[in-house]
């Protein structure tokens, strides 16, 4: 970070990015209560995330000179009874923008008008973009709707009444781009072991119906190496849920069998009544077809073996350097270099994050930055001696490096301008065999 204190390339947004996290509930809607710009700008950091009611459709107060005068609690109020005219959703969330936070409105009083004199389904939460970022304020979006919707179905659910069902607490939607797909298949891969799941975001999510089911769920999956722990800490105070922790990104064989195995041990240890046979016996079957497809790419990687990049950075949130490392050298033989943590995790969780890195091999040191200027990391890349072929895995700010330095490119992180994800995962088994298309792939591109 330079002597200015500025942040070059901040790859995450201020806390209103969070109505991203209500635009992947289905028929859920985000209100602004904010400028005009704030909405404008999410979208377009995320692109393609407009959802069911975001983006342009997203309900804004357009806050002016005359609200920062004033107060803005009768515009909120008129925009929330539009919307209900104009918008058929099932859930409407009031998140805040600065000049809202600076001038303190009353946003709880206007909408505890419409949820107790109307019996609307409606939720606000504080996300001046001064206070935090969206790695933070999605877990106060999503506890704001627990404490203040779903608390509302709690005696219809009682607390832990279903013993095999979890609720997976992992990706931010759009944030991670691979968000539907990694949803998808936690899904897939929980009920495989005999589970039930809520993933509560995306396609494959209930809506609103599966978020109200939330307090009934035995126990928690966190995935996660720090965003997203205070829901889990919210759920485990508010409805004696323990939560079962897997501190990065299961990608590939080793951690999602790993990941697996620790879900059935701790599902079996809180008293679900699964088939631990058959259960051990899915992740077996998961994990031989897995293999089955790394025999066929033998031929494939003895022939090109000196053509395909030997070295990777990796430049992104801490679950995916985490993830990524681990799945590459142990299961591609790419060897990961200096690798770049730019989701500004607290420092609390950075030591245990640092140990999760070196425990991936007791052969090689593998050197880790934390901090949120990737701009400045980019000059640390710039700084060292690249020798062979080397991989970049970044956002699409880091394309033109990866040509300096003459190694191979492949966007993984947002902003993506040059690349569309609809519903791919890089989680799991299946997760581990598209990222090794997509590097191989990148890789053959470059042949003429």
């Amino acid at each position: 970070m330079n002597m200015a204190g500025l942040i070059e390339q901040e790859r995450y947004t201020c806390a209103i990015g969070a109505l991203q996290t209500v635009v992947a509930i289905p028929r859920a809607v985000p209100i602004l209560h904010s400028g005009p710009g704030c909405g404008v700008m999410i979208k377009g950091f995320f692109e393609r995330s407009s959802g069911y009611a975001g983006g342009e459709t997203a309900p804004c107060t357009n806050f002016s000179e005359k609200e920062v005068v004033f107060g803005g609690t009768d515009r909120l109020r008129n925009i929330i009874k539009n919307t209900y005219k104009v918008l058929d959703t099932d859930l409407q969330v009031v998140v805040t923008g600065c000049t809202a936070g600076i001038v303190g409105d009353d946003v709880a009083s206007v909408t505890d008008e419409f949820l107790f004199e109307e019996d609307r389904p409606i939720v606000h939460v504080e996300t001046s973009g001064f206070k935090s970022n969206n790695y933070v304020s999605h877990s106060a979006v999503v506890n704001a709707i627990i404490d203040q919707y779903v608390s509302r179905f709690e005696e219809e659910n009682p607390s832990r009444s279903e013993k095999n069902l979890v609720n997976v607490i992992a990706s931010i939607p759009y944030q991670d781009q691979f968000w539907k797909g990694n949803l998808k298949e936690y899904k897939r891969l929980l009920e495989g072991l005999g589970l039930k799941v809520n993933i509560l975001f995306g396609p494959h999510s209930g809506g609103v119906k599966e978020w109200q089911t939330i307090p009934k769920a035995n126990f928690n999956v966190f995935v996660s190496p720090w965003y997203g722990e205070p829901i889990v800490k919210n759920l485990q105070r508010r409805y004696g849920q323990p939560y079962f922790k897997f501190g990065y990104l299961p990608v590939g064989a080793n951690e999602t069998t790993k990941f697996l195995n620790g879900v059935v041990d701790f599902a079996l240890e809180q008293g679900a009544e699964i088939d631990e046979k058959k259960a051990r016996k899915f992740i077996e079957e998961e994990e031989k077809a897995y293999y089955e497809e790394l025999d066929n790419l033998a031929t494939f990687l003895l022939e090109f073996r000196y053509g395909l990049p030997s070295y990777v950075h990796i430049l992104h949130d801490a679950g995916y350097v985490v993830g990524l490392t681990k799945f590459l050298l142990h299961e591609t033989g790419l060897v990961p270099k200096e690798q770049f943590i730019v989701d500004n995790v607290p420092k609390k969780y950075q030591e245990q994050i640092e140990a999760d890195i070196k425990a991936t091999s007791d052969k090689r040191e593998i050197p880790v930055y934390f901090d949120p200027d990737a701009g400045a990391m980019q000059d640390v890349i710039r700084g060292l001696e690249h020798k062979g072929r080397g991989l970049i895995l970044g956002s699409g700010w880091d394309k033109e490096l990866a040509a300096e330095i003459n190694a191979d490119f492949l966007s993984i992180a947002c902003p993506t301008p040059y690349r569309i994800v609809m519903t791919t995962n890089y989680v799991g088994y299946t997760g581990g065999l598209r990222v090794i298309e997509d590097i191989y792939n990148t890789a053959l591109a470059t042949y003429k």
